[in-house]
């Protein structure tokens, strides 16, 4: 989403991402963008300001450099709702220096691989976690993305409300990590499920 605007979306763990992906392909849905890495820097002031409110400040580097803010979440006929405001910036570097000049700070960065496609007006993102993978679904309204979703054949009731930074505080706690971040290299000894994540497979 660009501008300012609500974000609506759904979000479900893949036990198979290659079939979920051709699955796509073969309902014709429209590749919106190639596989893209992206590096997130989550923002906040020293005493996390920010996360005690449930807002959200961001600076995300992948095709383009985009800051965006969001505010707490609420769910609207079964979908996560929340204000978004996110545009692109010519320069990420400088963004970063002007919102730490602002006094705020990196309080986590998160990395994944995205590959996004549009099928009946909805956005749906493949994403590649450090921790797994995962299905998203972002549309104007509600009875889009359900209807998407039933397309695609997935579990509606295994949809997952948390954010993948909730996600990864989860796992923090369970598996006992102490690194800061959310980045592949963080992972790369690491072999964890659906279990670990308390979460459910929706394409199953």
């Amino acid at each position: 989403m660009s501008s300012a605007g609500q974000e609506l979306e759904v979000k479900l763990y893949l036990s198979n991402l290659r079939v979920f992906q051709a699955r796509l392909d073969s309902l014709g849905a429209c590749l919106y963008q190639t596989r893209t890495l992206e590096t997130n820097l989550r923002f906040d002031t020293p005493d996390k300001e920010l996360r005690r409110n449930f807002q959200v400040l961001r600076l995300r580097q992948d095709k383009v450099a985009r800051l965006t803010y969001k505010g707490p979440a609420e769910e609207i006929g079964g979908v996560r709702s929340r204000r978004e405001i996110e545009f692109t910036v010519s320069d990420f570097e400088a963004a970063r220096a002007l919102l730490e000049a602002l006094g705020y700070r990196v309080s986590l960065i998160y990395e994944k691989y995205r590959t996004v496609y549009e099928l009946d007006g909805v956005l749906v993102s493949l994403d590649e976690m450090p921790y797994g993978d995962f299905g998203e679904l972002e549309g104007p309204d509600a009875e889009s993305i359900r209807a998407v979703a039933q397309k695609l054949g997935v579990n509606w009731e295994r949809r997952i409300p948390e954010s993948y930074t909730d996600l990864f505080e989860r796992l923090r706690a369970s598996q006992g990590f102490t690194f800061r971040d959310l980045i592949f290299e963080n992972f790369k000894s690491s072999h964890l499920t659906a279990a670990d994540l308390n979460v459910q497979p929706a394409d199953t």
